[in-house]
């Protein structure tokens, strides 16, 4: 059994939103795979819980008349992966989810609680941080937009407020479109375990495939949140993939812009390896999937 002072299923975000604001003692419950284990485990015993599990409005992937990405807060992991919108524009998003946990995780785990809940190993995470997501959440005040760059604010802390609902997430047209993506999950096991490092690389060519246009870098448990490396980006602007320092350049770069911890997952110094493996090995297979091959 757990331990929870009660079980409300909203039947719409405002719904969800009154529930919220009236008890102050209320949390939002989608797949539960994170909020049960934190009752169960006695951090969030005695909470009451308000579901947003079966809210249509927040489900499913749509092209927005914009062209860009609308994924549903309440979309599960395995939704995400199969969605002929995720394979076509975001594989790279599709594939990091589905290294989440198990099938059974998988099928009622969501993108919202994989965010929303603040680990820096999250394996959405890193590969939201290199899409420039935006965040929609709903709350007492109305909408509001935040950028996944101004999300985290610590390990396990976000700028969602308790009564706010995260309805869904924001890719836009130019944050997809001719660019390809590799996600790599380090972890002791191949499945059903939490990411030692997580590193998710983006790239686009030029017309010739022979020189990197743009790049973008991003890690999980590289930090206290997940990061960016805009320095080891820039590194990459207008280089040429014959550049014999083009994969030393970035992964060193992106040694300067982390701070992993030791934990007892990994040691610090681990991790730093990682950190430099991993951007390269990410960058070259992201170059592949582009159609270009590095010769440095």
């Amino acid at each position: 059994m757990f331990d929870i002072a009660g079980f409300y299923e909203a039947r719409s975000v405002d719904d969800a939103v009154r529930a919220l604001s009236e008890d102050e003692n209320a949390e939002l419950i989608n797949g539960g795979t994170d909020v049960l284990i934190r009752v169960r485990a006695g951090k969030d015993a005695g909470r009451a819980l308000v579901s947003v599990k079966n809210i249509p409005e927040i489900k499913g992937v749509k092209l927005l008349p914009d062209e860009s990405i609308w994924i549903g807060a309440g979309t599960s992991f395995t939704h995400i992966t199969n969605d002929p919108l995720i394979m076509e524009h975001l594989p790279m998003l599709g594939e990091a989810v589905d290294m989440v946990g198990g099938p059974q995780i998988r099928n009622m785990g969501t993108m919202g609680g994989n965010l929303c809940n603040g680990a820096t190993s999250a394996d959405s995470a890193a590969s939201a941080v290199s899409l420039n997501t935006e965040l929609l959440l709903t709350g007492p005040e109305g909408e509001r937009r935040i950028s996944i760059h101004d999300f985290y604010t610590g390990p396990g802390r976000t700028v969602r407020r308790r009564e706010e609902v995260c309805t869904g997430f924001l890719i836009r047209k130019e944050d997809y479109e001719g660019w390809t993506g590799k996600y790599i999950k380090y972890g002791k096991r191949r499945a059903m375990e939490i990411a030692t490092l997580g590193c998710a690389v983006r790239v686009k060519l030029n017309g010739d495939r022979s020189r990197i246009e743009e790049a973008r870098l991003a890690y999980g448990v590289a930090a206290p949140t997940p990061i960016r490396c805009r320095k080891a980006e820039e590194k990459l602007k207008n280089r040429s993939l014959s550049d014999p320092g083009l994969l030393s350049d970035f992964s060193e770069t992106a040694l300067t812009e982390v701070n992993p911890r030791s934990s007892w997952r990994a040691s610090r110094e681990f991790r730093m390896q990682l950190i430099s493996e991993l951007a390269k090995r990410a960058l070259s297979e992201a170059v592949k999937l582009s159609g270009g091959e590095i010769h440095a």
